[in-house]
C-alpha cells in the first residue's frame, strides 16, 4: 500500500496480469496496472446485499491522482448512505437513448391510440424535428430545458411546428417518467412557453366559388385530372367534412334512403354527415370501381386515393386561389351557413364539433342580432315620421 501520487503512479511497472496498488489514506480507493500497461483509478467497496464491487473512475493521463481521490471519497461517501454507484453506472450506459424512447412512444402510445393521421403526424414530428434537435444517441434521461429550447428556437419561424413538436417531445417525457427511464416530475418541456399562433381562417366568397366551380367542371370535362379526385373536392364543398373522412369513406357508409354518410370514424369518432342535393349528385355521380369498397379509389387495388395535393395545387392556381388549403372548403361550408342565418349550434351539428366552442370561430360572419334589432327599431320610427305617425305612441314617465 502507498499514498496514490503522481509518483507512484508513475513506478507502477505492469506484469503477467492485473495488478493492484491500495491507497494507504483513502480505504477502497487504488490504481490497476493492465498487463498491457494502462494504469486506471478504481474503488472497490460493498453494497447493501455484501456483494463487492469494483468501479473505474478514469485512467491516468486523462485523471490525475487527486482528482481521482475527490471522487473516489465522494462516491464511497455515497456507498456508507446505501448507494451504489456501479449498478447507477450501468444503469446510465443501458439507459435508453431519444431514439429508443421515440420507437418506444410510437409502439406503446401512438400507434395503439391514435388515428393513422395522428400517428403520421407523431412520425414525422419525431423524424424531422426532435431527433434531429436533440441527438439520437442522446440518452432520454439527460435531455434538458436547454435542449427543448434549443429545438423550439430552432422553429421559431414556423410557430405552429415548433408547438407541435414540443406537445410530441413532451407527451414522450411525461411517459419518459412512467416507464422509469426519468425521475418524477422532471419534464423538461414543462416550463417552455409555446409561441404565440395565428390561426389562418381563409373563407372562399360565392365569386370564388363561381371560379373553383368553373375550374372543377373544366377539368372534368376535359379529363386532365383524375376524376376520383375532382369528385373528393366537390364533396369537401358541399358537406363540409374533413379530408380524411372523404378520402376514406366507403359506400357501406351511405345512407341513400335518409340520406346522409354514417362514418364508423371521424376525428371526433363516429358521425352522421348530412347530405344536401347537390352531395348527393355528386355521388351518384361516381363510377364504382369493381372489388372496391371505397367512394374514392386509388390507383392501387384495395387502396383509396391518399395524395390529392397535386391536383389541388393545379385546381388552385387555375381558379386563382392560390394559397388556399383543403381544409378553407370546410371552412367556406361553415361561413355561408354563419352568413345566412343558420343557427351556430347548428353550423357546429352539421361540422360534427363535439365542443361548441369551436364553432364560435365562425360568430362574427353570423348577422348581428343586435344590428337587426336597432335597425328594425330605427325604420318603424322612420317610417311612422314619413306616414303621420300610424305607429303606437308609447309616453315616457314625467319626472318628478
Amino acid at each position: 500500500m502507498a499514498k496514490l501520487t503522481v509518483r507512484t503512479v508513475q513506478a507502477a511497472k505492469p506484469g503477467d496480469r492485473d495488478i493492484y496498488i491500495w491507497d494507504e489514506k483513502l480505504s477502497g480507493f487504488g490504481l490497476r496496472v493492465k498487463s498491457s500497461g494502462v494504469k486506471s483509478f478504481i474503488i472497490q467497496y460493498r453494497n447493501l446485499h455484501n456483494v463487492s464491487k469494483r468501479m473505474t473512475l478514469g485512467r491516468f493521463g486523462v485523471i490525475s491522482p487527486e482528482e481521482a481521490r475527490t471522487k473516489a471519497n465522494r462516491l464511497l461517501n455515497a456507498v456508507a448512505d446505501g448507494v451504489d454507484p456501479a449498478r447507477d453506472k450501468q444503469e446510465a450506459r443501458n439507459a435508453p437513448t431519444m431514439a429508443e424512447l421515440a420507437e418506444r412512444y410510437m409502439d406503446e402510445y401512438a400507434k395503439p391510440r391514435k388515428k393513422p393521421s395522428g400517428v403520421e403526424q407523431d412520425e414525422r414530428n419525431i423524424r424531422c424535428h426532435i431527433l434531429p434537435a436533440l441527438g439520437k444517441n442522446k440518452k432520454a434521461a439527460d435531455v434538458s430545458r436547454q435542449d427543448v429550447m434549443k429545438m423550439t428556437n430552432g422553429l421559431k419561424d414556423t410557430p405552429g411546428a415548433s408547438n407541435r413538436a414540443r406537445a410530441v417531445l413532451s407527451k414522450m417525457m411525461e411517459l419518459a417518467e412512467v416507464w422509469g427511464v426519468r425521475p418524477p416530475n422532471s419534464n423538461p418541456c414543462k416550463h417552455v412557453k409555446k409561441y404565440p399562433e395565428s390561426k389562418r381562417e381563409r373563407f372562399l366568397t360565392l365569386e370564388e366559388f363561381n371560379r373553383l366551380g368553373e375550374t372543377l367542371a373544366e377539368a372534368e370535362h376535359q379529363n386532365v385530372e383524375l376524376p376520383q379526385a375532382i369528385a373528393a373536392f366537390k364533396l369537401l364543398i358541399f358537406t363540409g367534412c374533413r379530408r380524411g373522412e372523404i378520402l376514406g369513406l366507403r359506400w357501406d357508409e351511405v345512407d341513400w334512403e335518409r340520406q346522409c354518410l354514417r362514418l364508423t370514424d371521424s376525428k371526433t369518432g363516429p358521425k352522421v354527415v348530412h347530405l344536401n342535393a347537390p352531395a348527393l349528385q355528386v355521388l351518384q355521380g361516381i363510377e364504382r370501381k369493381e372489388g372496391s369498397s371505397w367512394v374514392i379509389p386509388g390507383r392501387n387495388p384495395g387502396e383509396h386515393l391518399v395524395d390529392v395535393k397535386g391536383p389541388w395545387r393545379r385546381i388552385r392556381k387555375k381558379a386563382g386561389l392560390e394559397g388556399l388549403r383543403i381544409h378553407d372548403l370546410r371552412h367556406s361550408f361553415a361561413s355561408i351557413g354563419a352568413v345566412g342565418g343558420v343557427p351556430l349550434q347548428m353550423v357546429g351539428t352539421l361540422l360534427g364539433h363535439a365542443q361548441a366552442s369551436t364553432t364560435e370561430r365562425y360568430s362574427h360572419l353570423a348577422p348581428d342580432p343586435v344590428k337587426a334589432a336597432n335597425e328594425m327599431i330605427g325604420a318603424r320610427i322612420a317610417a311612422a315620421m314619413k306616414t303621420g305617425g300610424n305607429g303606437e305612441v308609447v309616453e315616457l314617465p314625467q319626472r318628478r
